[in-house]
This record gives C-alpha cells, sequence and structure tokens, in this order.
C-alpha cells in the first residue's frame, strides 16, 4: 500500500462532540490547498491546474488564468498557493505544481507571479517567474511534498518529499527529502547550514524527510512539520537547523513490503519526532491557530486527516506537543486554513471522487 491508497478509516480514529457548526460553502474539481486574500477572497487550487478565486461575501466562485502548464499526476499536480508577506504592496502570489521534463521525469516546482484581479470575479497571474525545482527529477507519481510557508522574516520554506525512493533524503547531492529555506527571489541565504557545500545541499535545513505535507509556524517563530510515514509512524516534527530526521534509516513505521525500519530510539543521533501516529492519520494541511473564534485553542495546531477523514487537534508544550482531540469529519481532510474571523477552513480531498468541499467551521459556544 503506497499513500495514495491510504483510503480506509483506520482503527482508533474515535470521534467526539464537535464544538463548532460545520457549513459547505462550495465544491471544487480535486482542491488541494487555499490562501485567504486581505479583501476576505479565497484562493483555491485544483490539481488538474485551476485557480479559483472564492468570493464568501457572494458565494461566487472565479477563475486566475495564467498558470503554467500543469502534469497533473496520482499525488501531484498544481499544489500550494500562498501570499507573499508584503502582498499588500507587491500583489505577489507564490505557488508550486508539478512538471515534466525530459523522458517524462517528474518533479516539483515553486514559482511566483503577480496577482491582477479583475472586476468579474476572476483575474490573471502576471510576470510568472519559477525560483526553485526539485533536482533531480524522478519517473514516480507521488511525494512531491512541495507546501510551502513564509517566516516572519520573509524566508521562503518549502518542503521537498523524497518521491518514493527513499534514499535521497539522506543525499546531499539531491533537495529531495529535504526541507529547504530561501530568500523570495530563490537565492540562498547565506546562513543556511550547509551553505559552505553550495549547489543544491546549500538551499537545505534539514534532511531525512519522507514525505512533508504540512509546514507552520508557532507564535515564537518555531517551524514544526508533518510528514507521512511508511506503513505506520506519520510524524510531527520540531525542525531544527541542520537536524537529520533520519529517514530511511530510521522510522517508527516499517515498509509496505513488511521489510522493518529501525524504530527512531535505536539511532539517538537522529532528530526523533515529537509525535507518531500508528495507526495513520495521513496528514495533510496545517495551521496553528492565532484567531479568536476559538480562544481556548489559540496556539493549538491543526491537522488535517485523509485515511483518518479527520481533524486532528494537536497541543504544544514548548519542545514537546501531544494529540489532545480528533474531530471525526467524516470526509478526507487535505487542506487547513485560518479564516480571517477565526473560523477554521478545510478542503475536502478529490482526488478519489473528483468533487471536494470547502467547509467552514464556526462556534457554537456563546
Amino acid at each position: 500500500m503506497d499513500d495514495a491508497q491510504r483510503d480506509e478509516p483506520q482503527s482508533g480514529t474515535s470521534g467526539t462532540a464537535t464544538p463548532f457548526a460545520i457549513t459547505e460553502a462550495a465544491t471544487f474539481d480535486a482542491p488541494w490547498a487555499m490562501a485567504f486574500l486581505p479583501d476576505g477572497r479565497l484562493l483555491v487550487t485544483e490539481m488538474a491546474g485551476a485557480l479559483r478565486l472564492y468570493d464568501p461575501a457572494r458565494n461566487t466562485t472565479g477563475t486566475i488564468s495564467g498558470v503554467p502548464e500543469v502534469s497533473h499526476v496520482a499525488q501531484g499536480g498544481l499544489g500550494e498557493v500562498v501570499l507573499h508577506p508584503q502582498y499588500a504592496s507587491n500583489q505577489r502570489v507564490y505557488f508550486s505544481y508539478v512538471e515534466s521534463g525530459d523522458g517524462g521525469l517528474l518533479g516539483a516546482v515553486v514559482a511566483r507571479a503577480r496577482l491582477v484581479l479583475d472586476d468579474s470575479g476572476g483575474g490573471a497571474l502576471q510576470d510568472v517567474e519559477t525560483i526553485w525545482r526539485q533536482s533531480p527529477k524522478k519517473s514516480g507519481d507521488g511525494h512531491f511534498g512541495y507546501r510551502i510557508a513564509f517566516d516572519a522574516g520573509g524566508k521562503l520554506w518549502i518542503s521537498s518529499s523524497e518521491r518514493k525512493e527513499f534514499d535521497p533524503a539522506q543525499d546531499m547531492g539531491t533537495n529531495l527529502g529535504k526541507i529547504v529555506r530561501l530568500d523570495d527571489d530563490g537565492s540562498v541565504p547565506t546562513d543556511n547550514p550547509f551553505a559552505r557545500q553550495g549547489g543544491v545541499a546549500a538551499q537545505a535545513w534539514t534532511l531525512g524527510h519522507r514525505n512533508i505535507l504540512g509546514l507552520a509556524f508557532d507564535g515564537s517563530g518555531q517551524l514544526w512539520a508533518h510528514e507521512m510515514g511508511p506503513m505506520g509512524g506519520d510524524e510531527l516534527n520540531r525542525i531544527e537547523k541542520g537536524a537529520n530526521y533520519g529517514y530511511p534509516l530510521v522510522s517508527n513505521g516499517d515498509h509496505y513490503d513488511g521489510k522493518p525500519i529501525p524504530d527512531h530510539a535505536t539511532r539517538p543521533e537522529f532528530r526523533a519526532p515529537v509525535i507518531t501516529w500508528t495507526p495513520v492519520i495521513s496528514p495533510a494541511g496545517f495551521i496553528i491557530y492565532s484567531g479568536d473564534m476559538f480562544p481556548a485553542w489559540k496556539g493549538n495546531g491543526f491537522i488535517g486527516g485523509l485515511s483518518s477523514m479527520s481533524l486532528v487537534r494537536v497541543e504544544f508544550n514548548g519542545e514537546t506537543a501531544r494529540e489532545a482531540q480528533r474531530f471525526d469529519m467524516r470526509r478526507r481532510i487535505r487542506e487547513v486554513e485560518q479564516g480571517p474571523d477565526g473560523a477554521i477552513w478545510l478542503l475536502e480531498d478529490g482526488t478519489r471522487k473528483g468533487k471536494g468541499a470547502l467547509l467552514k467551521l464556526t462556534s457554537t459556544r456563546r
């Protein structure tokens, strides 16, 4: 079984009473990610290559043209979309997608563009510029990762998964199986931990990752990331400069063919996860909540669950964390975002049936 086949609810998933109301706002074709604009409208990516603009106030959906040619495969296509920290002044958006190369090889790309909106509820990407590529491209159709986040200082962070090939995660001759840190134009900061090695190694902040599908900064600026383990052993990691997280040499799961992988405890030189999940939750999407609608949850993490069909709440305590609550959503949750008013928004994964709902969670407590 590979990650794309984690379709059935896993044992151990438990529902609980939800302190929120769920409103289905819209549906999209295999949506993957979303980002709110300052005016409250929402950019939504669809894996086949469409970028949509949803207006919650009017309940209308428009299209943003100018997306480059996207290769849509089993676990990839048009992926992440985020705003530049100075979007209000520069109108720049950053997005990731899968592109093909020679011989049909595939790799993730991060590009930036200027978003120009029109009066009809849509707009266009202009001045599109590719600023980063996975290297090398591979033949497989999975484990792209390609999540994007900006830190408070304007540095760009990218999750680059190991493309189902295991060994690249430990190979500094590739940028696969790494978390990448760049300046906003794609150049390499001189204070990256491997900057002196040059080449793609200079891009890396950490290594030893499998399939990283969530990046989020907490209120202190600490980066946290989750990744899908193999057969068992999904992880939440505290990301530390230059650290090696061990994959595929260690994992709290095993290979899908049944071959065991040594646990993290056997190799203390590798950074161990702060949470592991067996049975898996198949994590996807990640926020650390800072809104006012759910004040008791400020500083908590929220992770979407694919096979677990859940929304997982995580409480942090310094350098540690724990799963505090799991909400049974009865849908495969692909993406999580916080709205301007503090509502929590979810995208239902549409890779199995095509259509995926956009859900808004609002408080039922007064």
